[in-house]
């Protein structure tokens, strides 16, 4: 294992956790839907809200920092900064936890994400989780002048310092890219011992990475493999020590819609849905990312109120 600290597990145990990547903040036509487009800072905050008061256990958003030119119809320029976007709700909830999934960490100086994470998490009561990827789009890399050919060594490399730095306000680190030591960071992320460290990304190097270093696993997309031989591929790798795992539920409509959900989704009585997302507790999860067919903010605040309601009690 290159861990060289405990794992912290945060999911309450004997229930499986939900939460929801939140709408408007990223713009990708592969997941937005047509309503967000034209969405305000007040719906964003509309739907913090609404998970807050339905028990959701994170509200997650994305990051990239710059798109190129011939990307931006395939994936839009709209991903609001991760960090601002999380300290703007932190203010306004109260619960939910805030997650970043993922935070690309090779584009920054990884004291520089320690210090980030852990100001939030101090402003917030205590409610970060940190998820970390490699990033995946060379030509962002190449303009913030970072190696792309290095962004899994210098993910390995950030997780360490960063974690070291969450647990000591004076954090010593000899590595291959940064050397440091009597440089202290505060203020101190309030979560004892530590904010949680959950680690993205389907590809085997990537679930390797979760199994060495994370206290945690966001899949992004299905896994090659398939998710079940990912889990089972993870837990060999990881031996006894327990691991929070992630996954995504299908397209969700709580109830019976009067429009065309399109691919990947379900719709149905709450115990109809809670039996799909059983379906993944079953495999070894322990969080899972839902997310809901709407054509409107308000139809969505519905959804989620509906599914806190009817889906919920059976998780």
């Amino acid at each position: 294992m290159a861990r060289a600290w405990p794992a912290v597990q945060i999911v309450p145990p004997g229930r499986l956790a939900y939460g929801m990547q939140l709408p408007i903040v990223a713009q990708s036509p592969i997941f937005a839907q047509p309503w967000e487009a034209d969405a305000t800072v007040d719906d964003v905050v509309r739907i913090a809200q609404a998970c807050d008061r339905a028990g959701f256990f994170y509200l997650a958003v994305s990051d990239h920092v710059c798109i190129p030119r011939e990307r931006a119809q395939a994936m839009s320029t709209v991903w609001y900064d991760p960090v601002a976007t999380l300290g703007f709700l932190a203010a306004a909830t109260r619960h939910v936890r805030l997650l970043s999934y993922v935070y690309v960490v090779p584009y920054r100086h990884p004291l520089a994400t320690a210090k980030a994470f852990a100001t939030l998490d101090a402003l917030s009561g205590g409610r970060v989780i940190l998820g970390v990827g490699a990033g995946h789009l060379e030509a962002e890399f190449r303009t913030l002048g970072v190696d792309f050919a290095r962004r899994g060594r210098l993910l390995d490399e950030s997780i360490d310092v960063i974690v070291k730095a969450f647990l000591d306000e004076f954090p010593d680190h000899q590595g291959a890219t940064w050397t440091f030591s009597g440089m202290g960071l505060a203020p101190r992320p309030q979560q004892r011992p530590r904010p949680a460290v959950w680690v993205g990304g389907s590809t085997r190097g990537a679930l390797r990475r979760a199994a060495e270093r994370g206290d945690g696993w966001l899949p992004q997309g299905v896994p090659p493999m398939g998710l079940a031989e990912a889990i089972g591929y993870l837990r060999r790798i990881r031996g006894g020590e327990p691991i929070e795992i992630g996954a995504n539920s299908p397209w969700l409509y709580v109830g019976k819609p009067s429009f065309d959900l399109g691919p990947n989704a379900r719709s149905g009585s709450g115990e109809q849905l809670a039996g799909v997302l059983r379906e993944l507790g079953a495999l070894g999860v322990s969080h899972v990312g839902v997310r809901f067919r709407t054509r409107s903010v308000g139809e969505l605040l519905e959804q989620i109120d509906a599914f806190a309601r009817e889906v919920g009690p059976h998780l």
